[in-house]
Parts: C-alpha cells; structure tokens; sequence
C-alpha cells in the first residue's frame, strides 16, 4: 500500500495491490491461498487477512487524504466472489471447516475518487445468501470504476470489421456519487 501510495503521487493512473504470502501452515504446504480460504478460513481471517487488511487499507486511506490525493484517487476493494453463508464441515473435500465460493452475494467497498463515503448500498437476507434491497451487478462495479475515470457510457471500440463495441455494459451505482 505503501509503494500504491507513492505510485499515485507519481501520477501513475492505474495501481492494483494484490497480496499472498507463503507461509508455511499446520500441513506443512507453503501457501495460504490468498483469499481463497476454503480451509483455514478461521485462522487466516482472524490471524492473517482480517488484521493485515484492516491496517493496510485504513492507513492507505488515511494516507492518501492527509496528503490531498483521496479525493482524485479511487480505491476499490473487491473479490470476485463472496463466501457461503454457512460453514461447510468439509468444504471441497479439505481437512477442515470452512466457506466455499458464492457468486450471490459479496462485499465491495469503494472511497475517494468522486465517491461519497460512508454509504451502505444494498443489503442481504438474514443468513448472506442473497440480495434484499438494491442489489447491484458485477458490471455495475465496473460502470462505477469506468464512470469515476471519467469514461463515458456510450464509450465503445471498434473491431477490425469496424463494428462498434461498448467499453462497458450496467450502470454507474448513482447512490455512491
């Protein structure tokens, strides 16, 4: 995050922060698989992904708005996918509890960059399984994110037979600007 922060000031437009370390686990294997905790979700979370994102991100943020770049940077934090709402005793046929992928519902947060903060858009049902107000769509993230860049929706590209392609599909999520 740091080296995103001075990538910003150095005016570089697009910066994406990925992180997995390898580590060795209870197993012996030398991975933690990122965010795809389908095992050992309890103890990467609580020990390792929860702790490191929650500093990182906040101090980013805190970061970028004390030295006047928040405004004009957009951050996004996104999976591409949410987790079940239920723990599986043996989820994909690993050793341990855990949390498989769900594709209906997941989290995404955005600041900076035109947005305004503090917002909660959207909600699920009691138990995480699916959308119960607003629920916004995958293109909808990408509207967001290409409507913060200042890329209009009737953007397109043309192929070599010069038909015409739209850059992006779904809508800006209006509540956010």
């Amino acid at each position: 995050c740091l080296l995103a922060r001075r990538l910003v000031e150095a005016e570089v437009p697009f910066v994406q922060v990925n992180w997995s370390q390898y580590v060795e686990n209870i197993y012996g294997t030398r991975t933690d698989f990122g965010w795809d905790t389908h095992w050992l979700n309890f103890e990467h979370m609580a020990d390792r992904h929860g702790p490191i994102l929650d500093r990182a991100l906040s101090a980013l943020l805190d970061d970028l708005s004390e030295r006047g770049l928040l405004d004009s940077t957009l951050v996004v934090a996104i999976g591409e996918f949410g987790r079940t709402p239920r723990i599986l005793k043996v989820p994909n046929a690993y050793l341990t509890p855990g949390r498989d992928h769900w594709g209906a519902v997941q989290t995404a947060l955005f600041a900076g960059g035109g947005v305004q903060g503090g917002r909660v858009i959207g909600s699920s049902d009691r138990i995480a399984a699916y959308p119960a107000d607003d629920p916004q769509r995958p293109e909808d993230f990408a509207a967001t994110i290409y409507h913060a860049l200042g890329i209009p929706a009737r953007a397109h590209w043309s192929d070599p037979l010069g038909r015409p392609h739209p850059v992006y599909f779904g809508q800006p999520i209006a509540s956010l600007f």
